[in-house]
């Protein structure tokens, strides 16, 4: 019977006063202004793509939707107005491949499908995941692989978890009702049944006290959305020591979201792969520790993670 821990912060407030100083990572860019956001020129080869019956939402614009939650994906910026984060700077290179000028919508994540399909925006770039359920309705164009990461503390003994047995009696904090968890679980089964040692899951409800029980040592790994983990990870005091699929044993991949036949999807893939091409792409992935998800060229509709 696997052992669950669920920390809470009252109970752990104590703690906080010993927080050493890696738990706070570099302050990002967070200026309204993003000076060090990449741009670029105009693709034509986008361009000739856009089917001319596309209505957008504003003459010369390109309007994206995002969520603004959290970081490296997508937060506000100084002003408490502006959207920054990686999915504004992939938002970025897309307009300007388009040759209009970039409006961001702030959404949350319930209300972009309908966001979307209203017309209220051309494009959603949030983190969404190319599923077959979601294909019904939405072309997708690719533009980072969905992956989760096993982070450790940087002196950890823990080098590398590769396959399922690698977890077996390691204490590994993960989120509650998340795939990720799902994925362990599954895992932790198979485990068991196979005679090896079940892991001890742990749960925290504030990312300080998840960071700290990584430190000290009460917990072995953090098993998060890659993205996340790598971005906290940029100070170089936890390592990455595994990857998988954010749909294990499927792959996935993250994409931008447009109107299904709206007849821009496939412009949107040109430019993404001339920004690919052109080296924008990869700055625009290190700006937010994301170099890890990169792929090697953008997709129109590939295959999805199948219906449950």
């Amino acid at each position: 019977m696997q052992r669950r821990h669920l920390i809470h912060t009252a109970v752990a407030a104590l703690s906080l006063l010993a927080l050493p100083s890696w738990a706070q990572p570099a302050a990002p860019d967070l200026s309204p202004e993003q000076a060090g956001r990449p741009r670029s020129d105009k693709v034509d080869e986008a361009i000739r793509l856009l089917n001319p019956q596309f209505k957008f939402a504003k003459e010369g614009a390109l309007v994206v939707g995002t969520t603004t939650g959290r970081l490296p994906f997508g937060a506000y910026a100084t002003d408490n107005k502006t959207p920054v984060g990686n999915a504004p700077d992939i938002a970025q290179l897309v307009a300007d491949s388009l040759g209009r000028r970039l409006e961001l919508v702030s959404v949350a994540w319930a209300d972009w499908p309908l966001g979307l399909q209203s017309g209220k925006f051309d494009v959603v770039i949030s983190n969404v995941t190319v599923t077959e359920e979601r294909k019904e309705k939405f072309d997708f164009s690719t533009y980072r692989n969905d992956t989760l990461g096993f982070y450790v503390a940087k002196n950890s003994k823990v080098q590398a978890i590769k396959e399922p047995k690698d977890v077996a009696g390691l204490k590994v904090i993960v989120g509650a009702s998340t795939n990720q968890e799902q994925v362990l679980l599954r895992w932790n089964e198979q485990n068991i049944k196979a005679g090896l040692k079940p892991v001890e899951v742990q749960y925290y409800d504030d990312d300080v006290v998840l960071y700290l029980a990584l430190a000290s040592g009460r917990a072995d790994t953090y098993f998060a959305p890659n993205g996340i983990a790598a971005y906290n990870a940029r100070d170089g005091k936890t390592r990455l020591v595994g990857l998988f699929s954010g749909g294990w044993p499927q792959s996935a991949e993250i994409a931008v979201t447009s109107r299904k036949g709206s007849g821009i999807a496939d412009a949107i893939t040109a430019a993404l792969n001339a920004q690919i091409g052109n080296g924008n792409y990869a700055k625009a992935l290190e700006r937010w520790s994301l170099q890890s998800e990169a792929i090697p060229a953008s997709r129109t509709n590939p295959p999805g993670l199948p219906k449950k």
